[in-house]
């Protein structure tokens, strides 16, 4: 539990403990009355009309006079205790640590030391280091020097420089453009004659650019080298145009792995109190009402190269000129931005590829288990009515002996005309009386298999044509 406090408790806590009796508690404070609580510097209770009250408790008489929790002294107090026993458990020198190292693979934590306890580590440390007990080509460190927990550490050199990443290309900046990069050159005709501001994003075919005029240079420079790193890699950079909103949209894009990232290289701007025009000044005096704007946006001089910004919501992952380095430093970072942007929405794509498979899958599996409990319940229910048939075949045929053989001479023929009958009736409803086949297969369209399934019928290419055999462009799965 943290036992410091801050400056408006220490406040609160003087106040509680400066009353004799129980000190009203304003709804204002009570989040710092429930802090002090909590540290068992106070009681708080209720009164009758619903108001907090507070009494000090002994714990908060001696914050106020020694400025500690006694909590804290009394942890103090007991890490104290044991620091001569901890501090006999320390390493005999250089070479016992250098072993009990070897032996923890590496690494030691000694929890919050007392000391005694610190003063024997740190003895055995510099043992370590000075009397060439440190194996070669490793590296001893410790953290923890003053406070807190001491972490010693033998670090293998190599292993740690091949753990490491490796450095990133720097991608060099001409101070001139002999042969500049196709869109470069395009960029150039179509810059215009403004002598301020140059602002090419409405343009197709050409690098979309927003700087102050001294800046252009610059910024097609720091275009062409990016660009023509991207093209010596492999990548393919183009311009694209799509609808925004409603509106063309023109877009510089470098394509990596198939993925399209636009780029946009910008001059940030700083915000100036707004200094009126005399237009302004002249409109205000005939319309006092109207507001003028409190700041404007002004060039500070300071590149950017990222994805365009289209809304405010969009985060442009760009690179700037920063305090320390200048945005030429910074292309090798961000091509190899791009890059891991690009391996990173690949391996999505791979997941969603693979996760939209298994989904058809179990889609295709579910309608053909639906299909063969389909089959099932329509076979079903034609050998029942065969069955049902042939007993009511035997019962006709059962009932015409029994006729025949209740007369003694001869039958009436009128009699007999029926009986005939009965017979061939009997024969017709008889299944036996021609081969016993299966029935043909029910249809295997989607409202046939609606009752056995449940979910979207229409999620996949339905799996059976118009005959109800299974597709063959689609593999049937095995339940």
């Amino acid at each position: 539990m943290k036992s410091a406090l801050t400056e408006q408790q220490v406040c609160l806590l003087r106040e509680v403990a400066a009353s004799s009796g129980a000190t009203p508690i304003p709804s204002k404070s009570s989040n710092t009355a429930w802090a002090l609580e909590q540290r068992g510097l106070i009681k708080r209770s209720w009164t009758r009309n619903g108001a907090h009250v507070a009494i000090v408790t002994a714990d908060g008489r001696y914050y106020l006079k020694h400025g500690r929790h006694p909590q804290e002294v009394q942890a103090e107090k007991d890490r104290l205790k044991g620091d001569s026993g901890q501090a006999a458990l320390a390493p005999d020198g250089g070479a016992d640590l250098i072993t009990r190292m070897r032996s923890a693979a590496g690494k030691i934590i000694v929890s919050d030391p007392g000391p005694k306890t610190r003063g024997r580590w740190r003895a055995a440390y510099y043992a370590a280091l000075h009397q060439g007990h440190v194996p070669e080509g490793h590296k001893l460190r410790w953290s923890g020097r003053q406070r807190g927990d001491c972490v010693f550490t033998l670090v293998d050199e190599e292993a740690e420089r091949a753990a490491q990443p490796p450095p990133v290309p720097t991608i060099e900046v001409p101070d001139t453009l002999d042969d500049p990069h196709r869109l470069v050159r395009a960029t150039h005709k179509a810059l215009g004659r403004s002598q301020t501001v140059v602002d090419t994003r409405g343009k197709a075919d050409v690098i979309p650019l927003h700087t102050s005029r001294t800046l252009v240079d610059r910024a097609l420079r720091i275009m062409h080298a990016l660009l023509n790193e991207a093209e010596n890699r492999g990548y393919k950079v183009e311009t694209r145009t799509e609808l925004h909103r409603g509106e063309a949209a023109h877009d510089l894009v470098v394509v990596i792995r198939g993925q399209g990232f636009p780029l946009v290289i910008t001059e940030q701007t700083t915000k100036v109190p707004h200094e009126p025009t005399s237009q302004e000044i002249r409109q205000l005096q005939r319309n006092p009402w109207k507001r003028l704007p409190k700041h404007d946006e002004e060039f500070n001089g300071r590149l950017s190269v990222g994805a365009p910004v289209r809304n405010r919501w969009q985060s442009s992952n760009a690179y700037d000129d920063g305090a320390r380095w200048p945005l030429e430093s910074r292309l090798g970072h961000l091509l190899r931005d791009l890059e891991d942007r690009a391996l990173e929405a690949e391996r999505q794509q791979r997941e969603t590829e693979l996760r939209e498979a298994e989904q058809r899958r179990q889609w295709y599996a579910v309608i053909a288990q639906a299909r063969r409990q389909q089959m099932e319940q329509h076979r079903a229910k034609a050998l029942l009515e065969q069955a049902q048939a042939w007993r009511q075949a035997t019962e006709l045929r059962a009932l015409c002996q029994a006729a025949q053989a209740r007369a003694d001479d001869s039958v009436p023929a009128a009699e007999q005309e029926w009986l005939d009958w009965a017979e061939g009736y009997a024969a017709i409803l008889d299944p036996l009386s021609s081969p016993l086949l299966a029935p043909p297969d029910p249809p295997a369209s989607r409202e046939a298999l609606r009752e056995f399934l449940r979910g979207d019928l229409h999620a996949h290419p339905w799996p059976f044509d118009s005959q109800g055999r299974w597709m063959p462009d689609t593999d049937e799965p095995s339940v």
